[in-house]
């Protein structure tokens, strides 16, 4: 597992390690990770969760009472459920995107494949995925596991994120260096 210098990330790292020792236990590793791919989900379509997790205004009681309100009407249950609650309890919700990278990174090794995060103008559609997965497999030298995120303000293109690899195709990225270099000629 890669060591971070940044606190957060070291935090995320740990209970990561810690919930999928868990899963792998349990055999529910799989499980997991589609309970922290839902969780993940709401949390990038919701200003209020995002809000929740982040903002340390909420005590640790109203976090823990929200996210398993949160957790149980959305049926994540058993491990993935008691993890978020136990993460509230001990006011360290806003490592929780970090948690689930981490999670999916650990998981990925262990089934040995690398993964990459994948953002995008807009979804990609089956067969681009499978496109790309073939492209970056090529690339790493085996299997990839991506986790795909749209970006609409990229305007185009893909920003991938392999280990510590990053490859910047988006049209946001473009511009603003046509940008910058007619601002150097003019």
């Amino acid at each position: 597992m890669a060591q971070s210098s940044s606190p957060i990330s070291t935090v995320a790292e740990r209970y990561a390690g810690s919930l999928f020792e868990l899963a792998l236990q349990d055999n529910a590793v799989a499980k997991v990770e589609a309970d922290l791919n839902a969780f993940e989900a709401m949390l990038n379509d919701s200003a209020d969760l995002s809000r929740l997790i982040n903002s340390p205004v909420f005590s640790s009681e109203d976090q823990a009472k929200a996210i398993a309100a949160i957790a149980d009407k959305a049926n994540i249950t058993g491990l993935t459920g008691n993890f978020l609650r136990v993460v509230a309890r001990n006011r360290r919700l806003f490592a929780v995107p970090g948690m689930i990278r981490a999670f999916r990174r650990i998981a990925a090794d262990h089934r040995g494949e690398t993964s990459a995060e994948v953002t995008s103008a807009h979804e990609l559609t089956a067969a681009q995925e499978t496109e790309l997965k073939t492209t970056l497999k090529g690339i790493a030298g085996k299997d990839v596991a991506i986790a795909v995120t749209v970006d609409p303000t990229l305007l185009g293109g893909l920003i991938v994120k392999m280990g510590s690899r990053q490859i910047d195709t988006s049209l946001k990225t473009k511009l603003n260096s046509l940008k910058l270099a007619l601002k150097e000629v003019g």
